[in-house]
């Protein structure tokens, strides 16, 4: 994972927990990961402003707290959250999780859990990201249209033919085309196909959740924190 791929943030006061799971999440790979001893250390450092996977401890030393570094995060579409805890309330539970956490993983810290954990994390980032760039692309190409444009491509997007759309808007079928014509030269498409391609990759990733919540590191195998 190249600089700009994202980075592994470990924000673990234990500092033989924190070289452990450096050590393994490092290992055999182009990847960053940075560690800290604290949430402060990470504010500190800026280190928040790259976007990857951030794993906390719930229990933190110092001002921040692990609710206010998740607080400081939130609505983050860059950043995958993970907190480490050995005992939860049930209200602890639920508000890391409403917060935005992605998952709870089981304290201490068995590294390999961390590394499964993490690298499938990671593939999640990546393919959000790469989405989020089609989304960028799509909606920097579409914002060229007119808003008589854009009534056309949701119409033709719903299915309808031209003189359908003639009929809806009070135009005629030859003006329906013309619009037709230049909202491909507008978005620079190839095709209506492309253009319908641009329309439904903009309104699907609007409609996408962004951080989907998740109990335990199922996916990985663990167990989550007592409660």
């Amino acid at each position: 994972m190249s600089d700009s791929g994202g980075h592994i943030h470990l924000v673990l006061p234990d500092p033989v927990e924190r070289a452990a799971c450096f050590r393994l999440l490092a290992r055999g790979a182009n990847r960053v990961v940075r560690s800290f001893a604290s949430a402060d250390a990470w504010l500190e450092a800026q280190d928040g402003a790259r976007g990857g996977i951030l794993l906390l401890r719930w229990r933190q030393p110092g001002p921040t707290s692990g609710a206010a570094l998740l607080d400081r995060i939130a609505g983050r579409g860059d950043l995958i959250a993970f907190v480490a805890a050995e005992r939860l309330s049930f209200d602890e539970a639920r508000a890391i999780l409403r917060a935005g956490a992605r998952d709870l993983l089981p304290a201490p810290l068995d590294p390999w859990l961390v590394r499964r954990t993490v690298e499938a994390a990671l593939d999640e980032w990546r393919e959000r990201e790469r989405a989020a760039a089609r989304h960028r692309e799509a909606a920097a190409r579409l914002a060229a249209l007119t808003p008589r444009e854009r009534d056309i491509l949701e119409a033709v997007a719903a299915g309808l033919g031209n003189k359908a759309i003639a009929r809806r808007f009070d135009l005629s079928p030859r003006t329906v085309e013309v619009h037709r014509a230049s909202m491909m030269r507008r978005a620079g498409a190839a095709s209506v196909a492309e253009l319908l391609r641009l329309h439904f990759t903009v309104e699907q990733e609007g409609a996408r959740g962004r951080n989907p919540v998740h109990f335990g590191a199922g996916a990985a195998g663990g167990a989550a924190p007592r409660l």
